[in-house]
Parts: C-alpha cells; sequence; structure tokens
C-alpha cells in the first residue's frame, strides 16, 4: 500500500489505525500487520515445550499479535547444541506443539514455527547429541574459526530432508505456516555468505552456486506443505560479530537471491535489520519512489523486488538495537513508531515483527491499539530469563 499526499504528491506517513487492518499471508488471513519475532528462550526441556511455554504464546496472541513466529526450532538430531531448544520431530515433541497451536488458536491468533539448523555455529561441544558432528558448507564459523566440518553433498540432501520432514510435520500438527531460518550466520546462510562457503563444488562459488542448496532446501519444503501453505524466507546481510557483512553488494545481487528463492517456493520474505530505519544501499540512486532509493530499508528493497509479502522487523518500539539491551543491566526505553508508519506509508513492507518489546510486556499491541503507550514496560536484559 502507498499513502498519497494529494497536495504534494508525496507517500505520508501512513496512520496508526492501519497497522491493524487484516492481511491476507496466501491463503492466511493474519487479522493485524503485528508479528512476534522469532527469539530463542531455551525453556523446553528435552526439547518439548511445556505448559509455560504454551501460555507464553497464548497471551500473546491474547494481546493482539496477529501473526507468532516461533522462536527457532531444531529440524533434526544434529541442528544444534541445546537440549532446551523445541524440536520439530518425535511424539512427544509434536504432541505438544498440537496443545500450543490450539491455544494460540483459540486466543485469535496465528503461529508458524522457525526452521532451525545451526549448521558451523552449532560448535564442537554440543549437549544434544554431542557424538555427532556439526555440519556446514566449509567447517567455518561466522566469526571465521574452525568448527565441525564441511558437509558432503549426500548429508546435504539428507539434512534438505529434515527440513522438509519438519515442515511436514508442521502443517500436520496444525501451525499456519512455516519460516525457514537463513539469517545471522546459521546453516542457510552460512551457504548465501561468501565468508562461511568456500566450496568448491556446486554449492560453492558464485551467489547463484551460493544460492543452491537454500534454494533447494525451499524446493523441498515446498514440495512437502503444497502449493497454497505460507513458506516464509528470514535473512540477513549481517552475522553475529559482523555487522558490516553482506550477501548482497548490490541490489541487483540481492534481487538474484530473492528470485531463486521466490521460484523455489518462498512466498513471503522477512529481513532481518537491527534497525528497521536504516537505508539498506545508500549508495543507491534515488530514482523510485517518494524518499528515492537510497533511503529504502532492506524490507523496502524486498518489496520493491520481490513483490511478494514482507515483514519487517528491527528494534521496533524500542530506542537501542538488540545487541546492547543483550547484554547483561542492560535496558531498552520505548520509541514511538513514526518512522515505522513513515515506512508503511511508502509500501515498504506488509507485516512488522517485534521482538523484545513483546518479552517485556505481552500486551503491547493491545497497548499501542488503545493509546496506552505511557503503560508499555520498557525492556531490561532480566526479561530473557523468565516467561512472562
Amino acid at each position: 500500500m502507498t499513502i498519497q499526499d494529494t497536495a504534494s504528491g508525496r507517500a505520508s506517513a501512513a496512520p496508526l489505525s492501519s497497522l491493524f487492518t487484516p492481511f491476507d499471508l496466501g491463503t492466511l488471513r493474519v487479522p493485524n500487520r503485528f508479528v512476534m519475532a522469532p527469539m530463542t528462550r531455551e525453556f523446553s526441556p528435552e526439547g518439548t515445550v511445556t505448559d509455560d511455554v504454551v501460555g507464553y504464546y497464548a497471551r500473546r496472541a491474547a494481546a493482539g499479535v496477529g501473526l507468532l513466529i516461533t522462536e527457532g526450532v531444531y529440524v533434526s538430531e544434529d541442528s544444534g547444541p541445546s537440549t532446551r531448544v523445541p524440536r520439530l520431530f518425535g511424539e512427544a515433541q509434536l504432541a505438544a506443539w498440537r496443545r500450543l497451536v490450539e491455544e494460540v488458536h483459540a486466543a485469535g491468533g496465528a503461529i508458524v514455527p522457525q526452521l532451525w539448523h545451526l549448521g558451523a555455529a552449532r560448535g564442537d561441544h554440543a549437549e544434544f547429541n554431542p557424538e555427532l558432528p556439526s555440519l556446514s558448507p566449509s567447517g567455518i564459523a561466522p566469526n571465521g574459526a574452525q568448527r565441525g566440518r564441511a558437509a558432503t553433498v549426500e548429508e546435504l540432501a539428507r539434512i534438505r530432508d529434515d527440513f522438509a520432514r519438519a515442515a511436514a510435520a508442521a502443517k500436520e500438527a496444525g501451525f499456519d505456516g512455516v519460516e525457514l531460518h537463513g539469517a545471522h550466520g546459521y546453516l542457510l546462510d552460512q551457504f548465501l555468505w561468501e565468508g562461511t562457503n568456500r566450496r568448491e563444488d556446486q554449492y560453492g562459488g558464485s551467489l547463484e552456486a551460493r544460492l543452491r542448496f537454500p534454494a533447494e532446501v525451499a524446493s523441498a519444503v515446498r514440495a512437502a506443505v503444497g502449493p497454497d501453505y505460507p513458506v516464509i524466507f528470514r535473512f540477513s546481510q549481517w552475522k553475529s560479530g559482523d555487522y558490516g557483512a553482506r550477501i548482497a553488494q548490490t541490489p541487483e545481487e540481492l534481487g538474484t537471491v530473492l528470485s531463486t528463492l521466490a521460484e523455489a517456493g518462498v512466498s513471503a520474505f522477512h529481513p532481518s535489520t537491527r534497525r528497521h530505519w536504516e537505508p539498506a544501499f545508500p549508495e543507491a540512486a534515488g530514482t523510485g519512489g517518494a524518499a528515492g532509493d537510497a533511503a529504502l530499508g532492506l524490507a523496502g528493497w524486498t518489496k520493491k523486488l520481490s513483490g511478494l509479502p514482507v515483514i519487517t522487523v528491527g528494534s521496533v518500539g524500542l530506542d537501542n538495537e538488540f545487541e546492547v539491551t543483550w547484554q547483561e543491566g542492560g535496558r531498552s526505553q520505548v520509541r514511538g513508531l513514526e518512522a515505522l508508519l513513515a515506512q508503511f506509508g511508502r509500501g515498504e513492507f506488509d507485516l512488522v515483527a517485534v521482538g523484545r518489546v513483546l518479552l517485556s510486556d505481552p500486551r503491547w499491541v493491545e497497548k499501542v491499539r488503545e493509546g496506552r503507550t505511557e503503560e508499555i514496560r520498557p525492556f531490561s536484559a532480566e526479561d530473557r530469563l523468565h516467561l512472562s
């Protein structure tokens, strides 16, 4: 959507009420534009969500979050190091997920799991299945250290199938779609980024070759869930410890990434940034849109280049980026939504993901809708230590 100022012909900020209109994410109708961003909590012993976790998600749905994206969920026995991250395999685990999905639906929300494999970021000292190797494109962690080893082509085929099985299990459990975690230096992102992909076979080298495995995963997931089921792909330029990293150096390269994944079956994108208002390619010539392409955030470029539904994210509602307030003793104060509404008015995104402020205040969306912003509880690092 683009709201035009009739006097000047320029795009103007959208009214707050526009964020409370429904949106169709494929066949899924989301009641408003607010999304709970995925945040790892590790409150699921033996990979099984508990009653506390069920309540944690259901409370946010009941308070007006239209779509919830779960914390990252392991798709295989070698996905990650923790025994307390939830899994999308196993009889007990899937039964618990079904109960959680039912509670979220009863509260009026929709929910999708984030399918997660850490690759080299799993490390060399996993608690969960420590006898299994950590597999990745080249055995290189996002910080450049050697971790685990490069996966064989046969092992990659198995991991691809693990993603597809997890997606099918999610659909069977009643989830409303799935998100593939292709951001922040984890497995799929390790293929996309040349800093962690040094392969010399069909999965490494050019951007097109680095895209091959993530595209194969997306294609397998699409085949497993059918043609109309929402498949979201989360990606980022930045990596943990390297905020200047880019998988796409130019808008043209970003277009290649997006078109390849869309052709493989991705139906929506979730570009992750630390600050949603920052331009993604400030060097771009400003020729399109009221503010010019140089002012577009990563979500705006994603929308412009793909035409698919886009979720924006990055310090929404707070006054500093996540790594500051994630540290011990860190805090973040409430920030207004003026920049967000300006971007929405320019048509840069369709949905907005909110993270930390929903940890501190489960009723944030409700308070924003009712104009009770003075009641919003600021985020502090202690909020990550419990399920409120």
